[in-house]
């Protein structure tokens, strides 16, 4: 797991983002914060390379130690954690809440073919790389 330290205005800022490279390590994220947002990806896929810049700014603005965290799950190294939560397309953002996958209210995404919603309506997935959608799910979750 990478820990980044910021200091902003004197104070020190530790922000998560978890490479994740084994099933236990994503257990433990998923335990130790109340929300936590995992990028899918795979390297040889294009649309993972160009959405990973977004994806790392957000994690640096929008991550709070304990709240909201940010992971990495490479579905051709961690094949059984993809599995797990029935990824088969990349790249796929998976919402987590309370350590498990749970959706976030978030308006004005509701049509997106890249987006899933849950029974309630809720976002709880965005397939693709969808900027916009992905955008609105981080600060949908920093803002509970």
């Amino acid at each position: 797991m990478e820990i980044s330290t910021y200091i902003f205005w004197g104070i020190a800022l530790l922000l998560v983002f978890a490479p994740i490279t084994a099933s236990p390590e994503l257990d433990t994220l998923l335990a130790s914060n109340t929300s936590v947002i995992v990028d899918f990806y795979a390297d040889w896929c294009p649309p993972c390379r160009a959405i990973a810049p977004v994806f790392s700014q957000l994690a640096d603005e929008y991550a709070v130690t304990g709240h909201v965290a940010f992971a990495k799950v490479n579905v051709d190294n961690v094949k059984d954690v993809a599995a797990k939560y029935g990824v088969s397309a990349m790249p796929t953002f998976v919402v987590f809440r309370n350590g498990k996958p749970g959706g976030v209210a978030v308006d004005g995404l509701q049509g997106r073919t890249s987006v899933n919603t849950g029974a309630d309506g809720a976002v709880e997935r965005v397939l693709g790389a969808d900027r916009v959608a992905l955008e609105a799910i981080v600060k949908a979750v920093a803002s509970k």
